[in-house]
C-alpha cells in the first residue's frame, strides 16, 4: 500500500512564501558552505528546477553571485558555484535571527493534513490471519483476539484493562506492529511562517521504497516529494513519565522553531499509554485534554504567538491499565472509547500452555509434577492468583540458579521453589537491626 505525495513542480507551488526557501538556501550557504544547486537540492529535498528558480531570484536580488564552475569528475560540464554577497550575508543573518532551522524544506500544514487523511490507519485492513500471525508466540484466548480484530480495524481507541502481569503491554505492542502499510512523514511542517519538526529518528523508522514497475521507477523518484520520508507506521509508548507539557508544541527559545509533541509524531500510527492512571498528569486532566480529539478526530495546537491551528487526530490510542476503569474515568468518557478489552487471569489450561512454551524455549520440559507444585505454591502458599508473567519469571530464576551452581540446566521443585520465593514477599521474619554478621 502506497501513499506517495507528489513533489511541487515550481517554486510557487511549495505551499508557502518562496522567501522561506531562499532563507533556507542562504542558511545552507552560510552555515554549511554549500555552493551548487545540486548540493542545495539534496539538502532541501526540493526538485532541481525549483532550486534553480530560487537561485535566480537570489542572483536578481544580488544576494548571491557566481564564482565559477566545479571540476567535473566524469568528463562532462561542471556546475555553477555560488557564494553569498555582502547583501546575502545580511540576508543570512536576518534568516538566522528568525530561526536556526536548516534541513529539508518544510511541508505546508494543509498538505501535511491531506497526507495524514490519505494514509489513515483505519483505512488499512487487518485480517484474522494478521492477528493470528502477530500473536502466534503468546497464549491469548480466542474470544479476546476475536474482539481485538474489529478494534484494530477501527483505528479508534482501545482500553485494555485487567490484573497486573497478564500481558496488557505485550498485547498493545503487538497490535501496534501488525500494520504493514508504508506511510509518508515530513521532516518538518510550516505553520503561519513558523517551522515545526515532525520526523524523529527515535520514533520513526524510515524505509526504502521502490516502485515495483521498473519502467516507472525513474519517473516515480522524480515525482515523489522528498520533503516526506517513507516510514513504517509509528509506535509511541509512554508510561508514568507522561505529563501535559509532552502533549504541547515545544518551542526552543534558542533555535526559535518547534518540536512536535508525542501524539503528533504518532499520527497515522499507534499511541500507547501504558500503566494508565499512574502518570504525572491525573487521568482527569489527560482525558479532558483528549475528549475532543478522540471523538471528533481532530486536534487543536497553539503556537506561542497565540495562533491556533487544526490538525487531524488519526492514530490508534491504546490505554493500558491494571486499575479499575470505573475509578479512572467517568461514564461520559468511557463512552468515547469504543473498544474495551479485559485481560483476565489465565485458566489452568492457559497457564499450562504458557509455562510449557516458556520452558520449551529455555530447553526444559515441564512435567505434571512441576506444574502441580507451582500452581499449589502460588495459590495455596502465596495466596495469589495465576498470572501470565509467572512462568517466565520462574524459568529465569531457574536458569540463574543453575548458572550460579555450575550445574546442567534442570527444572526441579527445589529450583522452582527458590524462584517463587523471589516472586512474592511473604513478610519479614527479621527482628531488630538488619545487617550481616561477620565471621569469627
Amino acid at each position: 500500500m502506497y501513499y506517495e505525495p507528489k513533489a511541487p513542480t515550481k517554486l510557487e507551488d511549495v505551499g508557502y512564501d518562496p522567501l522561506l526557501v531562499l532563507q533556507l538556501m542562504a542558511k545552507g550557504m552560510g552555515m554549511e558552505n554549500l555552493e551548487t544547486g545540486v548540493q542545495l537540492a539534496n539538502e532541501l529535498r526540493l526538485p532541481s528546477n525549483i532550486i534553480d528558480a530560487a537561485l535566480q531570484r537570489m542572483v536578481d536580488r544580488k544576494l548571491v553571485e557566481s564564482v565559477g564552475m566545479t571540476n567535473s569528475t566524469t568528463g562532462g560540464m561542471g556546475q555553477l558555484r555560488y557564494k553569498l554577497t555582502m547583501l546575502g550575508r545580511d540576508f543570512f543573518n536576518d534568516a538566522m535571527a528568525q530561526n536556526q532551522y536548516f534541513g529539508p524544506a518544510p511541508v505546508p500544514l494543509e498538505k501535511y493534513c491531506e497526507q495524514v487523511r490519505a494514509q489513515a490507519i483505519g483505512d488499512e485492513r487487518v485480517s484474522p490471519e494478521d492477528i493470528e500471525a502477530s500473536f502466534h508466540d503468546i497464549v491469548v484466548p480466542d474470544e479476546f483476539t476475536r474482539r481485538l480484530g474489529p478494534a484494530v480495524n477501527s483505528g479508534m481507541s482501545i482500553l485494555i484493562y485487567g490484573p497486573a502481569g497478564n500481558g496488557k503491554t505485550t498485547v498493545a505492542e503487538k497490535v501496534a506492529k501488525i500494520y504493514e502499510a508504508i506511510i509518508y512523514i515530513p521532516h518538518a511542517i510550516e505553520v503561519d511562517g513558523t517551522i515545526i519538526k515532525v520526523f524523529d529518528p527515535a520514533v520513526h523508522e524510515s524505509v526504502e521504497v521502490e516502485n515495483p514497475d521498473p519502467e516507472r521507477r525513474k519517473l516515480f523518484r522524480a515525482m515523489n516529494d522528498k520533503r516526506f520520508l517513507p516510514c513504517k507506521r509509528p509506535v509511541i509508548i509512554t508510561g508514568g513519565e507522561l505529563n501535559m507539557e509532552m502533549l504541547d508544541l515545544k518551542f526552543n527559545e534558542l533555535t526559535k522553531f518547534y518540536e512536535a509533541p508525542l501524539h503528533i509524531k504518532a499520527l497515522n500510527g499507534t499511541f500507547i499509554i501504558d500503566d494508565f492512571g499512574r502518570q504525572q498528569v491525573s487521568p482527569e486532566q489527560l482525558l479532558n485534554r483528549w475528549i475532543v480529539p478522540l471523538q471528533s478526530r481532530i486536534d487543536f495546537m497553539k503556537l506561542h504567538s497565540g495562533k491556533s491551528f487544526e490538525i487531524p487526530f488519526d492514530e490508534l490510542v491504546i490505554f493500558s491499565t491494571n486499575l479499575s476503569p470505573d475509578d479512572l474515568m467517568d461514564p461520559a468518557f468511557l463512552r468515547r472509547i469504543p473498544y474495551k478489552l479485559e485481560t483476565k487471569d489465565p485458566s489452568i489450561e492457559a497457564f499450562r500452555a504458557i509455562y510449557a512454551a516458556v520452558s520449551r524455549k529455555a530447553g526444559l520440559e515441564l512435567t505434571d509434577d512441576i506444574l502441580d507444585f507451582t500452581v499449589h505454591y502460588i495459590e495455596e502458599v502465596c495466596g495469589k492468583s495465576l498470572a501470565a508473567y509467572q512462568p517466565k519469571f520462574i524459568i529465569d530464576q531457574v536458569k540463574a540458579a543453575c548458572k550460579y551452581e555450575g550445574v546442567e540446566l534442570q527444572l526441579t521443585k527445589e529450583y522452582v521453589e527458590e524462584g517463587l520465593a523471589n516472586l512474592y514477599v511473604q513478610g519479614s521474619t527479621f527482628k531488630g537491626q538488619v545487617g550481616m554478621t561477620p565471621k569469627e
